[in-house]
């Protein structure tokens, strides 16, 4: 079975295929709508095969279906049938919950996705748990308006990192993380990762859409 993987982002779409050792990658940003997704990918592809698809999409997946609209992208994607659009069966999941599964080992791992915004998942037991914990609120704002780019490009790298250190510090204990994983764009800004920490790379997000048709036992 040959699975491609679209990786959607604030910024970038990120698509690679079994078999394929490029990955190619488009624009993305708040005019992208799941139609002009769709178009872009088709073209970008062209000449590849592959028999199902799965993609990751920034915005809360539940039970196999987007159930928000992206914040960062345009409208439409609730309502839209991408099995009909590919003509392939497809797997729909949360962007961090993509990444988080392609770096899971095994136990409870909390992933936290320093990108745009702040991706974040946990798998406990093989059981992928998406999460909304960006928005929470945290001292003046939420935790996505200090860790995310907002708060990267206000603030500067030393606060911005500070920031992380006591954010990944607080999130790690509540939820009584056995693994910690930190990945996105973002986490490249870091000089030292936050005690008990691992990265993780884009690499992952590819490997995550393949897991989650090739090993069944994994609950996306």
């Amino acid at each position: 079975m040959k699975i491609l993987v679209i990786d959607v982002g604030g910024t970038h779409v990120k698509v690679q295929a079994s078999g394929q050792r490029s990955r190619r990658r488009l624009p993305s940003g708040p005019g992208l709508t799941p139609y002009r997704m769709v178009l872009g990918v088709r073209d970008l592809i062209s000449g590849w095969h592959y028999d199902v698809v799965t993609i990751g999409a920034p915005t809360r997946v539940q039970r196999g279906k987007i159930a928000a609209e992206p914040a960062n992208l345009g409208r439409g994607w609730t309502k839209f049938d991408f099995s009909h659009a590919f003509e392939r069966p497809v797997k729909l999941i949360n962007d961090a919950a993509m990444q988080a599964l392609g770096a899971y080992e095994g136990g409870r791992m909390l992933f936290l996705g320093l990108g745009t915004g702040l991706g974040t998942a946990m798998i406990a037991d093989g059981v992928v748990v998406p999460m909304e914990l960006a928005h929470l609120p945290y001292k003046k704002a939420t935790y996505e308006d200090y860790v995310g780019l907002r708060g990267l490009e206000r603030n500067g790298k030393k606060k911005w990192r500070r920031d992380v250190a006591d954010v990944v510090g607080r999130l790690a204990i509540a939820l009584e993380t056995e693994d910690l994983v930190l990945g996105g764009g973002n986490s490249k800004h870091l000089k030292k990762l936050p005690p008990g920490a691992r990265r993780c790379t884009n690499a992952d997000a590819i490997k995550g859409g393949y897991r989650l048709w090739a090993e069944p036992d994994l609950q996306g």
